[in-house]
């Protein structure tokens, strides 16, 4: 990793690997290209959608206090969501549609299987009228900045007037389930997002720095933020998610992609869920829920189909799991998720193993880095 930085293709990042209690640290590199400031094991970073997998933490908690079934319709909660008609085709008008078979369930959000998400064939979202319908009303369906200007009543009812792409249960599309979910949960937690997250997660785990939102005294301790240009193969900052961005709360805080987090603060969560959903001898959740989080809910066919993003691997709530060897272990059962942004996890049950690297160059999610850094982690 440290020759990576070397080379300058990305200024700094910090690495964590834990077996047990056994936790090696280390931060390589600056906060900027053309800057002195060091990256620290107390930087601050945009975690993207490593966020989802705490979304689904949260969900599981109000599944377990009763607020919440997997299998129960999401009506009840998002009666803007309710009597879904869907697109006969995914590339046809708003208003050729055929009634759902069935409505929308929590178990659907969870698995990304709500018949809407992002589209990967036969390019990233092309223009057909479904997308051209959610750019238009801002609803950010996709990267989260710039961000949508709705809070989530005004979101939800927009994304109501849509149809689904496909109906429930059929397809895995990412991202949008998410969305949703951070609606739902807020309504069944009967408290904002931002609130619920701090109170059930964040203060009983000590993640402190972990947060939709920052002080503006913390600033300095968020990087850089930088993604090569496709067409001129250079190196460019990227401005929308600067440091003003997060001196104040979003509108929308979004359960999809919408933290800040330091690398220890995210080793706290990631420990909850190696533990079994213990922390400090205190269960924050069971471990029937654990399990359904982290074990594989699609089939076959719905891998095959989630295209690049989901690379033949399986989903379980909020994540990705490994359910075959693969290049980085010869034992299925890691899961984890990245940030896009550019940073990773992932728990590996069958070597007690937690593995993290933060950045803020998106470049390491399609360069090579995050499969070497995950090798190398297997065999420290």
């Amino acid at each position: 990793m440290a020759a990576r930085v070397a080379k300058g293709e990305l200024p700094g990042m910090v690495t964590l690997v834990a077996r047990g209690a056994d936790v090696h640290v280390d931060a390589i590199g600056t906060m900027a290209f053309g800057s002195d400031q060091p990256m620290r094991r107390d930087t601050i970073f945009r975690i993207a959608s490593m966020t989802k997998p705490i979304l689904a933490l949260a969900t599981m908690m109000l599944v377990e206090d009763g607020a919440l079934a997997l299998d129960e319709p999401v009506d009840r909660l998002l009666p803007e969501l309710a009597h879904r008609k869907v697109l006969k085709r995914i590339d046809g008008p708003l208003d050729d549609t055929v009634p759902a078979r069935r409505s929308v369930t929590i178990d659907d959000l969870l698995t990304f299987r709500m018949g809407h998400g992002l589209i990967v064939e036969p390019t990233f979202d092309p223009p057909y009228p479904i997308v051209n319908a959610a750019n238009d009303q801002r609803l950010v369906m996709g990267p989260p900045d710039p961000r949508t200007p709705y809070d989530p009543d005004e979101w939800i009812k927009r994304f109501g007037t849509l149809p689904l792409m496909y109906q429930p249960s059929e397809r895995w599309q990412y991202n949008t389930g998410s969305l949703v979910l951070s609606v739902l949960v807020a309504r069944a937690g009967r408290q904002p997002l931002a609130d619920y997250f701090r109170a059930r997660i964040f203060e009983p785990l000590g993640m402190k720095d972990t947060g939709f939102s920052m002080p503006s005294e913390q600033v300095a301790r968020l990087p850089s933020n930088y993604m090569t240009d496709s067409r001129t193969g250079k190196m460019e900052l990227q401005t929308t998610s600067g440091p003003d961005v997060w001196t104040k709360p979003p509108a929308f805080p979004s359960g999809a992609a919408g933290l800040v987090s330091t690398i220890d603060d995210y080793l706290a969560f990631a420990r909850l869920l190696r533990e079994d959903g213990l922390h400090k001898d205190q269960r924050l959740l069971s471990q029937k829920s654990l399990r359904l989080m982290t074990m594989n809910h699609l089939t076959r066919e719905q891998m095959a189909g989630g295209g690049p993003l989901l690379g033949g691997q399986g989903w379980g709530f909020g994540m990705a799991v490994v359910t075959a060897a693969d290049e980085v272990s010869s034992v299925p059962g890691r899961y984890g998720w990245n940030g896009g942004y550019g940073t990773l996890w992932f728990n590996d049950p069958s070597r007690d193993l937690i593995a993290i690297a933060m950045t803020q160059v998106s470049d390491i999610l399609f360069n090579g880095t995050t499969t070497e850094f995950a090798k190398l982690a297997m065999n420290s």
